[in-house]
């Protein structure tokens, strides 16, 4: 049976995995259709896609690219759009498996589309679900669709679970390298710079996610994934520093006994699960030798050094538009912090400030409509934009310090 497919993202690192493990999938006799590939700006990649691809259309976000991917793909018969609105038409089309891996909050109209299709949607976009996972899950549930995470932690809880409900589960462990600053102090922690930040242990990442892994606030993004994508409070969700990444997340069940998923540092793992699930495709994966490796190491997380923790935590139980507000005050610290206009440490200042502040005005509602989502997201960037300027003249005291 043939598959019909639309990479959503397709030229970023989880895009071009993605495209690599169909091919294998494709080598290996399963049928793939191409539906639509969408970029956000690299239209000599997205066409280079295009011609061995032959998807239905290719979509660049910037239009101001279109020109070049025209160009491109002149004479080859595929159609071409631009835009964010072409984006969001090329996600509707009908398709069976849909791989959502555009960055950022620009994701979630385009993954909003897709799940109205009845698809399996294999999530990579963190935006979607922190933004407004409520309104996406009931959007997946309508249509009669799926969702599969591809986040290699919460792959790895749906993994353990094995089709299981959370509900059977007395604790869901997701498990951090820790990052580049786990052993440092707060007083060390004061003068990080961007280069610093962006240097991980374990992976190469765009800098923004890098900067979240150094915050541990890609944690706290992702305990707010797991309470939505299971439907688990937050007491019952647990971090484990686990330096290795060999164990990518597990869970305790009621029975007092606990499940692992293990594997490499490699995201083509997840993807290949979304793919295959719940059968198991043959790929050539990176061997795993836990002789080589010698020892596995855990320890918990330091709160006080890593508030980012607390703050998502603290999103979930105020609910509504929290968690949207937590993620674009972030996502404005850090933008911030990249270009040397506040220091590390006001990052989570930053967040906890924007939450404060539109909590006392009322702005955290629920989010029914994704308007609302939008709405909230903007407000946030706003609100934050202000605190910004203000820990720049020495108004915004570091949280924690």
């Amino acid at each position: 049976m043939t598959r019909r497919v639309t990479v959503l993202g397709s030229t970023g690192s989880v895009g071009t995995s993605t495209l690599d493990i169909l091919g294998h999938a494709q080598a290996g006799g399963e049928g793939v259709e191409i539906i639509a590939l969408t970029a956000n700006d690299n239209a000599a990649a997205l066409a280079e896609q295009a011609l061995k691809w032959r998807p239905g259309v290719a979509v660049i976000r910037r239009e101001d690219r279109h020109e070049e991917l025209k160009s491109r793909l002149a004479g080859s018969g595929i159609e071409t759009a631009a835009g964010e609105a072409a984006v969001v038409e090329a996600a509707g089309r009908p398709a069976d498996w849909v791989m959502s891996a555009i960055v950022g909050v620009a994701g979630l109209r385009p993954t909003l589309a897709a799940a109205r299709t009845g698809a399996t949607i294999a999530l990579a976009n963190k935006e979607s679900i922190v933004c407004a996972g409520p309104l996406l899950l009931g959007v997946v549930k309508a249509a009669g669709g799926d969702l599969v995470p591809v986040d290699s932690e919460h792959s790895a809880i749906f993994q353990s679970l094995g089709g299981l409900s959370a509900r059977k589960a007395a604790k869901l462990v997701l498990t951090s390298s820790g990052g580049p600053f786990r052993t440092w102090t707060r007083q060390q922690m004061s003068g990080v710079t961007p280069e610093q930040a962006v240097s991980h242990p374990n992976f190469s990442m765009g800098a923004k996610i890098s900067v979240d892994s150094a915050q541990m606030m890609n944690k706290g993004l992702e305990i707010i994934e797991a309470a939505y994508l299971f439907d688990t409070p937050e007491t019952r969700i647990e971090v484990l520093v686990h330096p290795q990444q060999i164990i990518h997340s597990m869970v305790e069940m009621l029975d007092g006994s606990s499940i692992a998923q293990l594997g490499p540092p490699d995201m083509r793992g997840p993807i290949v699960c979304a793919w295959s699930w719940p059968e198991r495709l043959s790929w050539p994966a990176p061997p795993l030798d836990l002789a080589a490796i010698g020892s596995l190491t855990f320890h918990a997380p330091n709160t006080e050094q890593f508030p980012a923790l607390g703050l998502a935590r603290e999103s979930l139980r105020i609910g509504g538009g929290a968690p949207a507000a937590m993620n674009a005050a972030n996502e404005a610290a850090v933008a911030a912090f990249l270009d040397r206009r506040i220091g590390f440490l006001e990052i989570a200042a930053i967040v906890s400030e924007t939450l404060e502040t539109m909590g006392r005005s009322g702005e955290l509602k629920s989010i029914e409509a994704l308007e609302a989502a939008f709405a909230v997201h903007e407000r946030a960037l706003e609100v934050a934009g202000h605190l910004i300027e203000g820990a720049r003249a020495g108004r915004v005291k570091a949280k924690g310090g």
